[in-house]
């Protein structure tokens, strides 16, 4: 298992709260790096930034005209925020997806301990291109988890042709987010897996009711984006449903190699009280903040009412 105490004196260790370690480095560096069947189980929410955040195309951002980011246009007062259209990407750029995702795909594998489990949230646009690479890399595709949540994205009319095609959608409003789910094989039966290594299982909510491939979830509410201003940050409520299933035995290293999803408070707080931020780094790589949470014991999660009523707050 992993030696806390040495990376600490080592230096590679960035002070931290008790039962997680947050790790500046490369993500795919510091995986090739790392010990081999040390992580039980991966919650991630990867980086897709090929293109939107080239120079050029923030240039364009800012200036709020051109290029690949789409600023939709308000709704009943609201502000909506910049969303980058994953539709102009070119073979280069799925090429260049196919490739990162792939890279990925390895140094997970060899990391994760036999039955550990890879939650991946992705895009419909682009999930055929992770979920391959993951297959490619040996990893058996057990399921989607589908995230059930209403939001402005997509649904819009015609670009500067609103109203001479105002009874059409140029694609569907948005209602559902797909999150990939991959095991590494199992050593053996399942259960002599999970004797040995804790892994190749998902946590049931109780005894008597399994974890469920849909979750109904609420937007990101504005108090968790005040603290974590990330483009993609997920709701608490959410995250914290998946990291439990994650842990069958409700022990283990969860770890988040891009801090896309801030996996850090997710599983044992009630409320958020830190996340990470994020920031790029070069093309290959982009977000550099790495986390690994050694955990313990969850309780039991709340029912989809009391979930969707604390997003909502």
């Amino acid at each position: 298992m992993i030696n806390l105490a040495s990376l600490k004196e080592s230096g590679q260790l960035v002070p931290r709260m008790p039962s997680y370690a947050v790790f500046l480095a490369d993500a795919l560096h510091w995986l090739q790096s790392h010990a081999a069947h040390s992580v039980h189980a991966i919650v991630t929410d990867p980086p897709y930034g090929l293109k939107e955040y080239s120079a050029i195309e923030k240039l364009k951002l800012r200036d709020g005209r051109g290029g690949v980011w789409r600023i939709p246009p308000s709704f009943d007062g609201c502000k909506r925020r910049p969303l980058p259209r994953f539709t102009v990407l070119d073979e280069g750029d799925r090429c260049a997806l196919r490739s990162f995702f792939a890279e990925f795909a390895r140094h997970a594998m060899r990391v994760l301990v036999p039955g550990g489990h890879v939650f991946i949230a992705t895009h419909p646009l682009l999930s055929h291109l992770v979920y391959l690479s993951l297959m490619g890399a040996g990893f058996e595709k057990r399921a989607e988890i589908i995230r059930l949540v209403q939001t402005l994205r997509g649904g819009d009319r015609p670009k500067n042709a609103h109203a001479e095609f105002s009874g059409v959608s140029v694609m569907p409003r948005s209602a559902w987010e797909p999150w990939g789910l991959f095991r590494k094989p199992c050593e053996g039966r399942v259960r002599d897996n999970l004797r040995k290594w804790q892994a190749g299982a998902l946590r049931r909510k109780s005894e008597s009711e399994p974890f469920t491939d849909v979750i109904r979830s609420a937007p990101t509410p504005r108090e968790e984006r005040s603290v974590a201003p990330h483009p993609s940050l997920k709701p608490q409520a959410f995250m914290r449903q998946i990291v439990r299933a994650a842990l069958p035995l409700g022990v283990g290293v969860v770890l988040d190699p891009f801090m896309g999803a801030a996996i850090g408070s997710a599983t044992v707080k009630q409320r958020v009280t830190r996340c990470s931020r994020w920031r790029r780094s070069d093309r290959r790589t982009r977000h550099q903040l790495g986390s690994m949470r050694r955990t313990r014991r969850f309780g039991r999660p709340r029912t989809s009412s009391a979930s969707a009523s604390e997003s909502a707050r």
